[in-house]
């Protein structure tokens, strides 16, 4: 059953924040266009046992493709496991008013997803307009599509009035690894501050093998060397893109950061005080 298996070897610190998981439920339906829902067992009671077993305090609950701009299955999580450990990550349509973002805010949101994948609601075209909506609560945008296009993205993210949030080690190919110039784009808006990363789902790039995926230290090592205060972890529950029968191990996820960030003040910070502070926690 999803949420089982081993616990962490790594013993992570008072407060620690998983940062980005999917909840799934048969009772919830699916988006327009998309097919059967595979993860119907990924509920928020086995993302909670998955955090037991990791020793994880914290959550943030991402709004899955499958369900579009209907946020009921991820606002239920966050009730369900409390707004002191829980927080949202939330996708509706580019004109929201304010009156339903201080709604979602007052249930626990904190992003707006841009998932510029088949199935993502918002774009790039209208992410200005929607980041000056949701600077004044406090929210970032968080944004994950082909990391080859970072080059791209970066001038956008660095004039948005709010920070960014870029997923899964920016998804950048591993070809040529720390001087790949999209990974270089990724560097350079993280530099300024105002663009955090997700350490997290390194299978979306590395050649690797589990649960190390040492093609990707260096990148890691880069990125906390550059900007140590805008890491965050995430083990990416219930990992969509896998079978049921192939599935990454969760104490896993977490047990490479010891791997990656072998410096316990700096790793702990990752874990704990960064999370805190990007998703308003007390």
């Amino acid at each position: 059953m999803t949420g089982e298996g081993r616990k962490a070897r790594l013993k992570a610190p008072p407060h620690s924040c998983e940062t980005h998981s999917h909840v799934y439920g048969p009772q919830y339906p699916l988006a327009p266009g998309e097919g059967r829902n595979p993860h119907a067992e990924a509920s928020v009671e086995a993302y909670e046992r998955m955090l037991a077993r990791l020793g994880v305090e914290r959550g943030v609950i991402v709004q899955p493709s499958a369900y579009g701009t209907d946020n009921r299955a991820t606002l239920d999580a966050i009730a369900a496991m409390g707004v002191h450990r829980a927080r949202g990550v939330i996708m509706t349509s580019p004109d929201v008013g304010k009156a339903e973002l201080m709604k979602l805010h007052d249930a626990g949101g904190r992003g707006m997803r841009f998932f510029l994948f088949p199935g993502g609601d918002l774009g790039l075209d209208v992410i200005d307009d929607v980041s000056a909506k949701v600077a004044d609560l406090g929210w970032h945008v968080q944004v994950q599509g082909h990391g080859e296009e970072m080059a791209e993205w970066a001038p956008i993210l660095k004039r948005l009035p709010c920070d960014s949030v870029i997923d899964h080690i920016g998804r950048v190919p591993v070809e040529g690894g720390v001087d790949n110039p999209a990974f270089r784009a990724l560097l350079d808006v993280v530099e300024t501050g105002k663009v955090w990363v997700k350490l997290s789902a390194p299978y979306h790039t590395s050649k690797s093998d589990p649960p190390l995926y040492d093609d990707l230290t260096d990148r890691v090592g880069a990125l906390v060397a550059a900007r140590p205060d805008r890491m965050v972890w995430a083990a990416n529950w219930p990992h969509p893109h896998f079978p049921m029968d192939q599935k990454p191990d969760d104490a896993d996820c977490l047990d490479v950061m010891a791997h990656w960030v072998p410096d316990e003040a700096t790793r702990n910070a990752i874990l704990a005080d960064n999370p805190a502070k990007l998703y308003g926690f007390d």
